[in-house]
């Protein structure tokens, strides 16, 4: 028989570990990645909605990848790539990851910004720095702990997608019809469009989050008996 006690407190570390990698993984439905969703909407309708469906399956494999190598070494993903590699192997890593990043914080602000100026009528350079130093002052200045009880529970607006999905008259069919037949255009603007859905859904830094996350469950000796990765 179960020990319902020690069920329980396995759920309550869980539940605990919740925040900081629900925060992060929520995070990849980033403004960017809205904007570009919103941009291969307006312009090709449903014509994009296969996208979803087989990148799922690369999607899982590479979180997979990256949680079982996390959980089985216990290290990140510098950390494994530095005890396999030259150092010059992590340089061009971590120097590859920082441009990444860098870029999608810059398109991130930048997306903000362009959504704020549909209802306020202010520059777009003023509204990116608002944005930057309201962000960087957050950081610097809230404790940690509230921080990310705060990000945590404004995960909870991810559901604005299910509302919206049963308030507007959605053709389900046609959703069916689009998501399982693929439809290929061989023009530049497409395979521009394509990239840029592809990459705004597998985004770097996820990479560094499920390798991090997963090292931490080896860390509190969890194991996939004890964890759903």
């Amino acid at each position: 028989m179960y020990d319902h006690k020690k069920i329980s407190h396995k759920k309550i570390k869980v539940f605990s570990a919740l925040g900081p990698g629900l925060v992060t993984g929520a995070a990849d439905d980033d403004p960017s990645g809205i904007v570009t969703y919103t941009q291969a909407g307006a312009k090709y309708g449903l014509g994009f909605a296969w996208v979803s469906l087989y990148s799922w399956p690369m999607m899982i494999s590479i979180q997979e990848m990256c949680g079982r190598v996390g959980i089985v070494t216990g290290k990140g993903l510098i950390a494994n790539i530095k005890e396999h590699y030259s150092k010059y192997t992590v340089y061009f890593v971590v120097g590859i990851l920082l441009l990444a990043n860098t870029i999608n914080l810059g398109a991130d602000i930048g997306a903000m910004a362009s959504s704020l100026q549909l209802f306020v009528n202010l520059p777009f350079w003023l509204l990116s720095a608002m944005f930057f130093v309201l962000i960087v002052s957050l950081e610097v200045f809230l404790p940690y702990h509230k921080y990310a009880k705060i990000l945590k529970w404004l995960c909870l607006s991810l559901f604005a997608y299910f509302l919206t999905a049963v308030i507007v008259q959605t053709n389900w069919s046609a959703v069916a019809f689009h998501t399982l037949v693929p439809k290929i255009f061989f023009d530049a603007n497409f395979i521009f469009m394509l990239t840029a859905l592809v990459g705004t859904t597998i985004s770097p830094y996820l990479f560094a989050w499920q390798y991090d996350y997963s090292s931490s469950c080896f860390k509190r000796k969890w194991y996939y008996r004890d964890i759903k990765c």
